[in-house]
């Protein structure tokens, strides 16, 4: 597809950016963390998904210590929005999960909510600013159960170097961009961070990791990145 050159200011469905896209990090599944609140803004958001012509979304709703959901009470809200939403994007389950002392009990027990084909592969996140103790030992551990990490929003991690992302490749740990770290969303050292990491072709997933409609449509511009990021992005579609 050919995006470029863009003349003016163009926004993601004039782009066609997301044609096709399938993105495995959005909080739209309601009313379960700081996501979307209710049924009508997730149909909401859904409706502009088919729209962008998006063909599939992975709900991934935050667990954490903080905010401890059940697996069984997101399944039970997921059939809820899978029967009220009557579109054509393609609604799976599964989660964001932070790496903390809840996540190593519900590793113990298997009590998780993998994305992916063969749905072995996890999504994780850590805070921004300090690992938990022993990162490396417990992504391990990860991977001694059979999952694949994927590590979402590296470029977001203060406290990670050059250094720390190739180790971390060299481990097999997987990473997701923020479609809109690109655009600045998340600060000036994300946005740079995620256009090396692109760069360097570190990426395996990209994904919008959207929480409300307003947020989605504040950063719609896409004519500041190039023809090679643009078809950077759609290899990891």
């Amino acid at each position: 597809m050919n995006f470029w050159p863009f003349s003016k200011r163009y926004s993601l469905a004039q782009s066609g950016v997301l044609q096709g896209f399938c993105d495995m990090h959005a909080h739209i599944l309601p009313g379960v963390d700081d996501g979307v609140q209710s049924i009508h803004e997730a149909l909401e958001m859904l409706t502009l998904y088919e729209q962008l012509g998006i063909r599939k979304v992975y709900l991934t709703p935050h667990i954490m210590e903080d905010i401890p959901n059940a697996v069984s009470q997101l399944k039970e809200t997921f059939i809820g929005l899978q029967s009220a939403w009557k579109g054509s994007v393609d609604l799976s389950l599964s989660a964001e999960n932070m790496l903390d002392n809840l996540f190593y009990k519900r590793l113990e027990e298997n009590d998780l909510l993998p994305f992916g084909e063969e749905r072995n592969q996890l999504l994780v996140e850590t805070s921004y600013f300090n690992p938990p103790q022993h990162l490396y030992g417990l992504l391990g551990q990860i991977k001694s159960k059979g999952y694949f990490p994927v590590l979402a929003h590296p470029e977001r991690y203060v406290y990670m170097s050059e250094g720390d992302y190739h180790k971390l490749k060299e481990m097999g740990v997987l990473f997701q961009l923020n479609l809109f770290s690109l655009l600045g969303a998340y600060g000036k050292l994300a946005k740079v961070t995620a256009h090396q990491l692109l760069s360097e072709g570190l990426y395996n997933f990209c994904a919008t990791d959207i929480h409300d409609k307003d947020s989605f449509l504040h950063y719609i511009n896409v004519s500041d990145l190039t023809k090679k990021e643009l078809d950077q992005i759609q290899m990891l579609f």
